[in-house]
């Protein structure tokens, strides 16, 4: 075994000596399943237990309170990146359990980790701690980074950290996602990267329903209980809502994989009395293979926001929550990634996983299976390959597909995007398992650990590789410059899309866990919701 060899059995036999240790720092992060940009306690330890490892850590970074950048130098050399994400989704409340229950004490409605970002972010740190562990041990030069990086849900960090010019010094740069969608798995992305990510709040309100065009008729008396009133600000938003459901077909044509979707952030700040709802807020996430269809469908919306408002008596207002890029491949990066991920093997779940899935299949009605585990989750399949059978499902003229905001990292240095195989069970003929299941093995320590093992193995030997292996770097380098035209500020190269100076909108009212008289809960109280 020569020199380079043994550095990298060292990294990989770290992430398996501490198996239980990385084990028990993943339920921590699980268990406290906190949603987007409201990471506060997840955010908190990551900080705490980086600075304990000897990084030196700017919490806050890019203006977001549950973000940050953690550095580690050990001399003059390359400076690769690896990141951790912790945010979790509002109404997948799980237990760790075989059946469908919520975490003790919180209502179903409380967020979980679905992908889950939990393990995510726990295989790139153990990724990150293996490299560091063996540039300590065999004098390896370079910087290390570990980017906390907040609200994925929304593609809000990493646009965030790349206008403000976190990455500007990387070298290069390593992406982890767990698998959630075949072909994509246990693999690394060759040309179809996620594509663009909008995220916007439109606020309508209702500053003034006394000057309502009725209102002086029936009575000078404000809130006069028979006379007609404003329609206000909920009014607004039921119609702005409806607008861009009827006009979706008037704003791309049906082809392609785009999609938008919504979510409520408030809405009447009134009791059900005649009175005028002053406030509301919606928050809409696009998809889309490029900026100019993402910006069609941002143009229609808008007026359809001021056509809601006029006809409801309100103002409206659009807020910015992210702009995220589409995706620049890197082969050079991809192949290193895959024939890493060759060496460490796909995933095996032993028999303590198998026996928790027979069970959580017996739960379900169901006859439990020999084999429980989808049989992709346990192979690999070459990125070419995977590429191949990814495009058969999209138009020729396609270039991206989903969305994440990891894009952002790629125009800023060569990255790749890694995607290791989470849990997921075989199911008879004709049956689709309910989303708790998938939420449930992602917090069982039997079921996850696996993928967190294999992934941050994997993630270990790349960072290594990138440090070690000049040629390497330096061939990546040279493909990111080629596919740029000429690096960074190239003639292809894509600037990000927010501005330095943006403003993070972290005040809005996000779904979040709160403190009253009655102890710590989700914004839903549990007692009288199920």
């Amino acid at each position: 075994m020569n020199a380079v060899d043994s550095r990298k059995q060292f990294v990989l036999d770290w992430v398996a000596d501490h198996a239980k240790e990385l084990s028990d720092w993943h339920q921590i992060i699980w268990h406290f399943a906190e949603p987007a940009f409201r990471e506060y306690k997840s955010s908190a330890w990551y900080v705490a237990k980086l600075r304990e490892l000897g990084f030196e850590v700017e919490a806050g970074s890019g203006g977001m309170p549950t973000a940050f950048m953690a550095t580690w130098k050990n001399g003059a050399g390359p400076t690769i990146a690896t990141y951790v994400e912790y945010d979790a989704v509002p109404g997948n409340c799980q237990a760790a359990s075989t059946k469908q229950e919520p975490r003790k004490g919180l209502s179903k409605y409380a967020p979980g980790h679905t992908d889950p970002h939990s393990a995510l972010g726990m295989s790139a740190f153990a990724g990150a701690l293996a490299t560091k562990a063996a540039m300590e041990k065999f004098g390896i030069k370079g910087t290390l980074k570990v980017f906390g990086e907040p609200a994925e849900k929304v593609r809000a960090s990493k646009p965030i950290h790349a206008a403000k010019g976190y990455y500007d010094d990387l070298d290069a740069a390593v992406s982890f996602h767990p698998a959630y969608m075949l072909p994509m798995c246990n693999t690394t992305i060759w040309d179809t990267h996620c594509g663009v990510g909008y995220n916007y709040i439109y606020t309508f309100t209702c500053d003034n329903p006394q000057d309502w065009i009725a209102s002086d008729k029936y009575s000078p008396i404000p809130q006069n209980h028979l006379a007609a009133r404003a329609p206000g600000a909920s009014d607004a938003l039921i119609h702005f809502y409806s607008l861009n459901e009827s006009l979706r077909r008037s704003m791309l044509p049906f082809t392609g994989l785009w999609s938008f979707n919504e979510a409520i952030l408030c809405a009447g700040q009134a009791t059900a009395d005649n009175l005028t709802p002053q406030i509301a807020q919606i928050d809409y996430m696009l998809r889309t293979d490029s900026i100019e269809q993402a910006e069609i469908i941002s143009n229609v919306m808008d007026n359809n926001a001021e056509a809601a408002a006029k006809a409801t008596f309100c103002q409206w207002k659009k807020t910015w929550v992210a702009k995220s890029r589409p995706g620049l491949a890197n082969h050079v990066m991809s192949q290193a990634t895959y024939d890493n991920l060759a060496a460490v093997g796909a995933p095996q779940w032993g028999n303590d996983a198998i026996v928790v899935a027979q069970e959580m299949q017996r739960n379900l009605g169901l006859e439990p299976m020999a084999k429980p585990f989808l049989p992709a989750t346990e192979s690999l399949i070459a990125p070419q390959e995977c590429e191949r059978l990814m495009r058969k499902q999209m138009p020729e003229w396609q270039k991206y597909l989903t969305s994440d905001d990891y894009p952002d990292y790629t125009w800023h240095c060569p990255t790749v995007r890694l995607i290791i195989a989470r849990p997921m069970l075989s199911a008879p003929k004709g049956y689709t398992y309910p989303d708790w299941v998938a939420n449930a093995l992602g917090g069982i320590p039997a079921t996850i650990d696996p993928m967190v093992q294999c992934a941050g193995k994997t993630i270990g030997a790349t960072l290594l590789d990138l440090f070690t292996k000049p040629d390497l770097l330096r061939a990546a380098k040279d493909e990111f410059n080629e596919r740029t035209g000429g690096g960074v500020g190239g003639s292809a190269w894509m600037a990000p899309l927010l501005p330095k100076d943006f403003k993070v909108p972290h005040q809005y009212r996000w779904p979040e866990y709160i403190t009253t008289a009655r102890g710590e809960e989700w914004t839903i109280p549990y007692r009288d919701d199920e």
